[in-house]
């Protein structure tokens, strides 16, 4: 066997040899083998899903531009930032990156191309528009309007994207929008204009700022998000002190986690401000820990903080949510109470199978398979594991009959309920599927090709298989919070795609291909590359990934 070296700037490295090799594959390795074929065949299942959903929609696209419509019973005359630009085409152009590269350099680049041009109203903040006028659905821009709709496009839409797809046209819309966000701020506070009043478009603001400023290194992002930071914590507008209402369900669950990501941030950028904000981090979790939790400790979606009450009724589907922040302050200050809270919620999941979370809708479905799988990323419990396979099936289930008026239209063809919300779907549906793969991917994707994969350790067991022959190549995902967003630690964040294994360009690793009973020295950006695979139909192939070797 001979090794190849080679100088790179003043130090050697491997070049990729094939080894041959008698490869034992022990009892234990078959096992761990087959439960990697069975995480494929799940996560093959939930991209057809997400590439069905994602066809169907672009069949009721604006003929003219090629914008989604907002709904497809009422107002499927209109485009809007809010609703179909945040939580809908974000995850058409997810769910194309991975099984769809034309598409998504294609159509979804298109669309995004004619979005920016037409919606455009205040600089680059995007306002409502409509198909039949061929214009602005509104005559007049309405301000509050436009800066809502522009921070739940930023941060639900693409902000996630950004953290998958990397640099791209889609995060320099999201800078764009950010900056012009910030440009009209004009909401007067003690500590300089902020955007609005409106604590989901604060907290949406505090997460996108944290991200961002890591992302850019631009101070500015740091400035603005200390001016929403002061205002809550250090002024009369603290949540668990001085509103009348703390919505911990969806479009309130923002602030919480928007002033814990604030803290996290600071905590690394200027540790005295991070002095500042400690008391009041922890009297607000604190408070809402001892007030606002049921049984099982999960939150209540709306409760009083002059009285402590809770405001109606229902649990909040966005639980896992607020449990980030939670989570991202026990990192960084240690403090046992929060961790043990998390432990305790998600060792109570099995409480909550098939719970009707937002009426039979399935983006209850989505946000509570979310709040579950990003803890379990950091404990993961079999528990969680068991809840998260049935859970997703329930939401999968009405994608085949939805419950809504056009059932029989849209049964089988992708569809889900009709609404934005389908999008929420897809996104939620590609976590898992990527947990299932440990976050490796495949070029080209095909629908027959199964692919998953285990961790064992620091090692990766591999399992594929298709139909018919196929020759592409398997990807590797990357540490995406420290590389893509340069943050100091990959704290847990709303719809965030976790990391489950990945390679670091520096690193090498050995493959170990038991089909062909050889072994191949990678570094780790030929990982990233793609490494080629060659299959024939019916057999199960099986690699093992040995980390850092």
């Amino acid at each position: 066997m001979r090794f190849t070296l080679r100088n790179r700037n003043n130090y050697f490295i491997i070049v990729p040899v094939i080894i041959i090799c008698c490869c034992h594959d022990n009892h234990f390795d078959s096992i761990l083998f087959d439960e990697a074929l069975k995480n494929g065949r799940m996560a093959n299942e939930g991209l057809k899903r997400c590439q069905k959903y994602m066809n169907a929609w672009l069949t009721y696209s604006d003929p003219a531009t090629g914008l989604i419509p907002r709904n497809l019973t009422r107002d499927r005359h209109i485009w809007n930032a809010k609703d179909a630009a945040a939580d809908n085409y974000p995850f058409m152009v997810l769910t194309s990156a991975i099984t769809d590269r034309e598409m998504f350099e294609g159509v979804m680049l298109d669309i995004l191309r004619k979005e920016t041009v037409l919606t455009s109203r205040i600089g680059r903040l995007p306002d409502t528009y409509s198909f039949t006028k061929r214009d602005f659905e509104y005559a007049r821009p309405d301000l509050d309007r436009i800066i809502f709709g522009a921070s739940e496009y930023v941060k639900d839409g693409l902000l996630p994207l950004t953290e998958w797809v990397g640099q791209s046209p889609w995060s320099e819309r999201m800078i764009g929008i950010l900056d012009d966000i910030w440009i009209h701020a004009s909401v007067e506070t003690p500590f300089g204009q902020i955007p609005s009043g409106n604590p989901e478009v604060n907290g949406e603001m505090l997460q996108t700022l944290s991200r961002v400023y890591w992302m850019t290194g631009n101070n500015k992002y740091l400035e603005w998000a200390i001016r929403l930071g002061d205002y809550y914590l250090l002024d009369k507008h603290h949540p668990t002190k001085d509103f009348d209402q703390l919505r911990l369900r969806d479009h309130g669950c923002e602030i919480i986690s928007g002033l814990c990501e604030l803290y996290a941030t600071v905590h690394y950028a200027l540790p005295e401000k991070k002095r500042v904000y400690e008391a009041p981090i922890h009297d607000m979790l604190d408070w809402i820990l001892q007030n606002a939790t049921n049984e099982h400790g999960l939150f209540f979606n709306n409760v009083n903080p002059k009285t402590g009450e809770q405001i109606g009724d229902g649990i909040a589907d966005t639980w896992g949510y607020t449990y980030n922040g939670f989570y991202t302050v026990y990192l960084i200050d240690g403090t046992e109470p929060y961790r043990e809270a998390v432990l305790n919620a998600l060792n109570h999941l099995d409480a909550y199978k098939n719970y009707d979370w937002e009426n039979g809708s399935s983006d209850g479905y989505a946000d509570a398979i979310e709040s579950a799988l990003n803890l379990y990323n950091r404990v993961p419990l079999k528990a969680v594991q068991d809840w998260i396979d049935s859970e997703i099936r329930v939401m999968w289930s009405l994608q085949d009959s939805s419950y809504r008026e056009n059932a029989q239209i849209w049964k089988n063809s992708g569809i889900i309920e009709g609404w934005h919300g389908d999008g929420n779907f897809a996104r939620t549906t590609i976590m898992v599927c990527l947990w299932k793969t440990q976050g490796i991917t495949i070029e080209p994707w095909r629908e027959d090709v199964i692919f998953g994969a285990v961790k064992d350790k620091n090692n990766l067991k591999i399992s594929l298989i298709c139909s018919k022959d196929w020759e592409g190549k398997i990807v590797f995902d990357t540490p995406r919070h420290y590389e893509t967003i340069k943050l100091p630690m990959d704290w847990p964040r709303i719809n965030q795609f976790p990391e489950w294994f990945t390679v670091m360009s520096g690193e090498q690793y050995r493959v170990r291909n038991l089909n062909h009973k050889s072994i191949t020295i990678y570094e780790g950006q030929a990982l990233r590359r793609g490494i080629p695979v060659k299959m024939s139909p019916n057999m199960v192939y099986k690699i093992e990934v040995e980390s850092k070797i």
